[in-house]
């Protein structure tokens, strides 16, 4: 049986633990290519529905042709949609890089750091706006994607459906200095570890604190995940 602990102390735990395993800043973590807070920013626009493997194969052509807010705002559309075709969703993602650049055109081309601002440019929610806080930024920002919002619900660290409501629940428990790294440390466990079609539970060093745990543990499996 898992052993049990009460939420905040559960995500201390978690935290630690993967903080050991994934070691580094939210900058570090990232897997996104970017050289400065708009390359990021367009990143992240593309990375909806699609692989950061995919997103890096594709900015590179991008940032070239458009290498500031000032020549995105100004694509043909048709030009760009066949640049960032591979990563799926290509016409709504151009209107909203398009948009997204003239807003930051009429800031000065600067990309704006607080949570209000970012969510105000074209295609740019609160999980985009907390990756550039986060990761670009150095700022306080949790985004919660389905990596999150899956792990964190299995191992009882929110019981909300709403992302946004998720994120209230995970800034109460995580202190605000590791919320962006936290964020991507659980979006790495995800992808390694606790697979949504196939968990690898026995492998999971959060198997004897995960309430969802799908394999039997004993002491001894508890004591040696604990000192691993």
């Amino acid at each position: 049986m898992a052993r049990r602990l009460n939420k905040k102390a559960r995500a201390a735990e978690v935290l630690s633990r993967l903080s050991a395993k994934y070691p580094g800043t939210a900058r570090e973590l990232c897997e996104l290519d970017f050289e400065d807070p708009f390359q990021l920013l367009s990143a992240t626009i593309l990375s909806a529905q699609c692989t950061d493997k995919m997103v890096n194969s594709t900015t590179p052509a991008l940032f070239a042709k458009y290498p500031t807010p000032f020549e995105l705002a100004m694509a043909e559309i048709g030009e760009l949609e066949e640049i960032i075709h591979s990563t799926g969703f290509y016409r709504n993602k151009a209107k909203n890089l398009i948009a997204m650049a003239r807003a930051l055109v009429e800031l000065g081309g600067e990309v704006p750091t607080e949570m209000e601002e970012l969510v105000k440019l074209g295609g740019v929610g609160r999980k985009t706006a907390n990756v550039v806080r986060s990761v670009a930024f150095g700022l306080p920002g949790l985004p919660v994607d389905t990596h999150v919002k899956r792990i964190t619900t299995l191992l009882g660290l929110a019981t909300k459906n709403d992302p946004v409501a998720i994120e209230v629940e995970l800034n109460a428990i995580v202190p605000p200095k590791d919320w962006g790294a936290f964020s991507l440390q659980v979006i790495l466990h995800g992808r390694n570890t606790c697979i949504a079609r196939k968990p690898k539970c026995g492998e999971c060093i959060l198997n004897d604190i995960c309430p969802s745990v799908k394999v039997p543990l004993d002491n001894e499996s508890n004591e040696r995940i604990l000192k691993s």
